[in-house]
């Protein structure tokens, strides 16, 4: 299996990812991670920090040569501001010199607080701080490479910002990356981005923030990862999970799902028909995406498309939202930290990176292989068998 484990504060001395399960043979370098965790960095909206905190990082073990060698691959993202915390964030015995006492409502703090036996909210919102996303992108980088092996890719857009909606009807497909990323917001329709920065304006300026709603498209996504067996291995079901985690995000859907809701049976579902020249699923093709490409806790070899909602960011530039001092117990408003008007542009890249680590563990699951090598014959030759899959029958 795949799986990751990220370490590290916002402003600790670095983030740490260590990634185990990758086959031996990846080609791996320092750029195609820092490309990625510049991605992140992008959109209108986004606070200070995003200017001058370069992402340096360190391939510290698990790859030689610009190879993976199929044991963990370690990497070390470097914190930029560390020379200004080395006191505050000190690993050391000592205390700090302020203590944080007035959680903000809608952050970690005071129930991370509650539940750790902290005095200083510090203790709690610098781990759960996005800050920690960086980790995961550079994960998500690693794990998009390996996809890309069996001809899979993915790309994000921003639909909804504030109460701004974009015109969702044209998707982005992969050749449209570099659009998306030099848009401010990362909208693939360029008439409503300019309504979103004007949004996005509007907050910053009476010190508030704005969530929103980005897509992922999955292009290439083979058919047959997850399974309808078990609960915990049905792929909508892991990537509703797995994006869920991502802070500040509070509803992930599949295709159209609260579409769908409304709908009869009848129009709901996405019609199959037969093209033996369509291989993407053994000539099986659905002629919508209703479904999101996946069906049955399976994806379906065709678009995989997955929404994800992120409430406003609760630290406010202007702070005015109730709460309690923890020390003396007297109303007041919450602390302020250095903070975004938004970070739904960033949303996708994180999301991306996620659904991309759940792809590439499903894919390792299904075709295997200690080497990409391996893992790419096996992919293959499933495929090439896939059209005798429906008329095999169980021997007599």
């Amino acid at each position: 299996m795949l799986r990751f484990l990220t370490a590290g504060e916002s402003h600790g001395q670095a983030l740490v990812v260590t990634l185990e399960g990758l086959p031996a043979g990846l080609r791996v370098t320092e750029k195609q991670i820092q490309d990625e965790l510049a991605r992140r960095r992008l959109g209108f909206g986004r606070g200070p920090r995003m200017r001058f905190e370069v992402d340096e990082i360190v391939l510290v073990a698990g790859i030689r040569h610009g190879r993976t060698l199929g044991s963990p691959v370690a990497i070390e993202i470097k914190n930029t501001e560390w020379p200004k915390w080395t006191e505050q964030m000190s690993p050391h015995p000592g205390s700090p010199e302020t203590i944080l006492t007035k959680p903000r409502p809608g952050h970690a703090d005071l129930v991370g607080m509650q539940k750790y036996g902290f005095d200083d909210a510090r203790d709690v919102l610098e781990r759960a701080s996005a800050r920690e996303t960086a980790a995961r992108v550079a994960a998500g980088a690693v794990a998009k490479l390996l996809l890309a092996e069996l001809g899979t890719s993915l790309i994000s857009h921003t639909v909804q910002l504030g109460s701004v909606k974009a015109n969702d009807e044209a998707r982005p497909a992969p050749g449209d990356l570099e659009r998306i990323d030099g848009d401010e917001v990362r909208c693939f329709d360029a008439s409503t981005s300019a309504d979103m920065v004007a949004a996005i304006k509007a907050a910053a300026k009476v010190g508030d923030s704005l969530g929103g709603i980005i897509e992922v498209l999955g292009y290439g996504v083979p058919v047959g990862l997850g399974s309808h067996v078990h609960y915990d291995r049905k792929i909508d079901g892991l990537l509703a999970q797995a994006v869920m985690s991502i802070q500040a995000v509070k509803g992930v859907e599949l295709g159209r799902a609260f579409d769908q809701a409304a709908m009869l049976g009848s129009v709901a579902h996405d019609a199959i028909t037969f093209d033996p020249d369509d291989q993407a699923a053994g000539g099986f093709v659905r002629q919508t995406a209703r479904a999101g490409g996946i069906e049955g806790g399976m994806t379906t070899g065709s678009l995989l498309a997955l929404r994800a909602a992120m409430k406003p960011l609760a630290t406010l530039n202007r702070p005015v939202l109730e709460t309690v001092d923890v020390a003396t117990k007297e109303s007041t408003v919450s602390f302020k930290e250095r903070t975004d008007v938004t970070a739904v542009p960033a949303l996708g890249v994180v999301a991306e990176s996620m659904v991309a680590l759940v792809l590439a563990n499903e894919a390792l699951r299904k075709f295997g292989g200690d080497s990409v090598a391996e893992m790419v014959r096996n992919h293959d030759s499933f495929m090439a068998h896939l059209d005798e899959a429906p008329s095999a029958a169980a021997p007599e």
